[in-house]
């Protein structure tokens, strides 16, 4: 069955295949609800079947549904807990359990431990503490990234950061691990999921590989996890090869892994397309200036901001006429993903094809965390830095931030009032005030800068 898939939001496992048949038929009828790829059809009779499966004495967990384009923040409640068991070796001849001080760290790379991760969730492994799949590794959420590391044993969320060094949030890359482990009730409360690739250039969402009831999966999740998300740690496999590099298709970073991928052909692209290679040539066009041509960002289904955004994109490199229509031929394709060829110049009182765009007053708003430490000024209290205000933040700040959001007629996405730890609520109500603004794309991207920080204290 075809769905409409979210904003930058790229697995969709009926529309997003790239078989000529699908591609055809998406053409010809973008909107049918008919299920016409054999695969879609059997995806979702099994999932009706383990629906009702698990409707007998246990609550259903959380599906990989899509989300909503604004992606409301989920109670924790409707994420199942994942237990998992403890250090142990391979299931079969061989393997021990590692000491510490003393682990093996098997070269890999990331494509492998994606690829590896993957394999689980295509064969829908069924998540268990005491089970082992059939190549040795525990069916539990440890298990799975023990497997995805090609680690010589079994081990749990306790033991998993003597394979990785720690990194920032701000650097992970497909095949690094976000980790929770929870000494107080390691069994119940602990967790670890793979990290694939952001979806889009706020990194507020990424692509997660996870074992958890009832099988392996692959979701896209709220940084850094839907519940205890301040106490996730990002790891990196020590035994990575060197000169490893995330070239993965999960990788959904603008200037990631898009260099490895060809032009796909000039039928992916127009009205009625919807697939990922829309969304990756958003993305890109984001990166190379085009933000203000997106309100809601890029996503799989082709739109008049994708035409708009290629167009100042093709105009910008001095082309005319129909070199410069809006549709993405093989040379801009090339230059998008090599990074050459002229950005998108910055927004003037009329946009690239007559598109009309506002000059932006808080231009490339991504870049306004050089202004940290700013001073107070005329009663505004000096702007602290964009590192105060991400995902996972907790400081007096984001509380000073959401009471004026509230004071200033903002804060109607607070069930419970602003608070110190950033949250989606304080996100949306920035960017609510960036669009009262009159700013577009990037520049209303729901993260202060030193102009809103002026403005809304002001």
């Amino acid at each position: 069955m075809e769905t409409r898939a979210p904003v930058f939001e790229e697995f969709d496992p009926a529309s997003d295949c790239d078989c000529p048949g699908c591609v055809h038929w998406r053409r010809v009828l973008p909107h049918s609800t008919t299920a016409r790829h054999p695969a879609a059809g059997r995806a979702l009779i099994v999932a009706a079947a383990a629906s009702a499966t698990l409707a007998v004495g246990h609550p259903a967990p959380a599906v990989a549904a899509p989300h909503p384009a604004d992606r409301p923040d989920l109670p924790a409640g409707d994420e199942p807990a994942s237990p998992q068991g403890g250090k142990a070796p391979l299931h079969g001849p061989g393997g021990q359990p590692a000491k510490p001080g003393h682990v093996k760290t098997p070269t890999t790379t990331r494509a492998e431990i994606i690829r590896r991760a993957k394999k689980w969730v295509a064969a829908r492994v069924p998540y268990s503490m005491s089970e082992y799949w059939s190549d040795g590794y525990r069916q539990d959420c440890s298990g799975f990234v023990s497997m995805a590391w090609n680690l010589p044993g079994n081990e749990w969320t306790g033991s998993l950061d003597q394979y990785g060094v720690r990194i920032t949030g701000e650097n992970l890359q497909p095949g690094d691990i976000l980790l929770f482990h929870n000494p107080d009730d390691p069994e119940q409360g602990s967790h670890v999921v793979i990290f694939g690739g952001w979806t889009d250039y706020t990194r507020t969402y990424y692509v997660a590989y996870e074992s958890t009831r009832p099988h392996a999966r692959r979701l896209v999740t709220p940084y850094a996890y839907w519940n205890h998300s301040d106490r996730y740690l990002a790891y990196r496999y020590k035994g990575l090869a060197s000169g490893a590099t995330g070239a993965e298709p999960d990788t959904a970073e603008p200037g990631g892994a898009e260099h490895a991928v060809p032009y796909p052909g000039r039928a992916y692209f127009g009205p009625g397309a919807n697939n990922k290679h829309v969304a990756r040539l958003g993305r890109m066009l984001v990166e190379r200036g085009a933000g203000r041509f997106y309100p809601d960002g890029p996503g799989p289904r082709w739109t008049d901001a994708d035409r708009r955004a290629t167009q100042a994109f093709q105009l910008a490199q001095g082309w005319r006429g129909r070199d410069a229509d809006g549709l993405p031929g093989a040379r801009t394709w090339t230059l998008l993903v090599t990074g050459k060829g002229k950005d998108i110049p910055a927004a003037t009182s009329a946009g690239p094809g007559g598109a009309g765009a506002p000059a932006v007053a808080e231009p490339a708003s991504h870049a306004e965390s050089a202004s940290h430490g700013e001073s107070a000024s005329h009663g505004v209290p000096g702007y602290p830095g964009r590192a105060m205000f991400r995902p996972g933040a907790r400081n007096e700040y984001v509380a000073q931030l959401g009471g004026q959001l509230v004071k200033k007629g903002f804060g109607r996405h607070y069930k419970s009032g602003p608070g110190p730890r950033w949250g989606e609520a304080d996100r949306r109500g920035v960017e609510a005030f960036q669009r009262a603004q009159g700013w577009r794309g990037g520049a209303a991207d729901g993260y202060p800068g030193p102009e809103t920080w002026r403005r809304l204290f002001s």
